[in-house]
């Protein structure tokens, strides 16, 4: 019935900024952009060109002016890696504000933020 996960809606103050975060500090790459309107654009970046799964960047205004119901305030969201120590230290040396390494029985993980302040949790999986 369903096959993949697609699209995760990451809420943003601002989607250039957001788009250099992901691009330059994460080593993400622009997987799709194209213009919606005067006032708009269509933002997709995921972890490699090969990947399915994108996060769509979006104005955090604009939906809360479309949707003002919308939930715009914090997205929860754990990516994985195969290497933490490395992505860890890349992190640390792009300037991404890292919490502390936690190493649990069921794996290691530690949290980071984005330009905006969201939290995310990067596991080995």
């Amino acid at each position: 019935m369903i096959d993949k996960i697609g699209k995760i809606t990451l809420y943003v103050n601002d989607q250039e900024e957001a788009k250099k975060f992901w691009t330059e500090k994460l080593n993400f790459v622009v997987k799709f952009e194209q213009p919606m309107g005067p006032n708009m654009k269509w933002v997709e970046v995921g972890p490699s060109e090969s990947e399915f799964t994108t996060f769509v960047l979006y104005n955090k205004n604009l939906m809360m002016t479309q949707n003002p119901a919308a939930n715009v305030s914090h997205p929860n969201i754990i990516l994985s890696t195969t290497d933490i120590e490395n992505a860890y230290n890349k992190m640390k040396a792009n300037n991404v504000e890292v919490g502390e390494m936690m190493k649990m029985p069921y794996g290691s993980m530690f949290s980071f933020k984005d330009q905006d302040g969201n939290q995310y949790l990067l596991r080995q999986d």
